[in-house]
């Protein structure tokens, strides 16, 4: 049974194309070394729980899309814009919540959605600023995906057939 690899490898192809995103990581963010400059911008994918119908997994996941704001010493209303900052923060947001909403619509309707690994409800975004050691900015999405369960070789009277 490769349910859990096929999906993590699935996930990482798509974010790792993306010209959006430096670094791909799994896992417990904690275990992450978020010092590290050179690794961002940086998404990281967090596998929650699983739930098991008779033919379909819904897998719940957590994806983190964030880099490192970069402050300016400008006076601010000198800018053009000067509504966004004297950072580039507003650029961070909108360039993460690309990444993530690319994911969503990967799943929704495009090629990953074509290899059935699919949203099985509307996937929600949350904005965080300022998070971990490096003051990181991004958006944290919550999303749901089914995926077949059709291993059959797992049915059978010993478990012998579960590698």
């Amino acid at each position: 049974m490769k349910t859990y690899y096929n999906l993590i490898d699935k996930i990482f192809t798509y974010l790792d194309g993306n010209p959006n995103v430096n670094t791909v990581t799994f896992g417990d963010i904690m275990d992450v070394d978020l010092s590290k400059q050179t690794i961002f911008p940086l998404v990281h994918v967090t596998v929650s729980n699983m739930t098991f119908s008779e033919q379909t997994i819904s897998v719940s996941m957590n994806v983190a899309a964030m880099d490192i704001v970069d402050e300016s010493k400008d006076d601010k209303q000198t800018k053009s814009k000067p509504h966004l900052g004297l950072d580039n923060k507003q650029d961070v947001l909108n360039t993460q919540l690309t990444v993530v909403n690319g994911l969503q619509s990967t799943l929704r309707r495009g090629d990953l959605y074509s290899d059935l690994y699919q949203l099985s409800s509307d996937a929600t975004a949350q904005l965080f600023q300022d998070k971990y050691e490096n003051l990181l900015t991004g958006w944290t999405m919550s999303l749901n995906v089914l995926i077949p369960n059709n291993d059959m070789g797992l049915i059978n009277r010993d478990g012998s057939q579960c590698s």
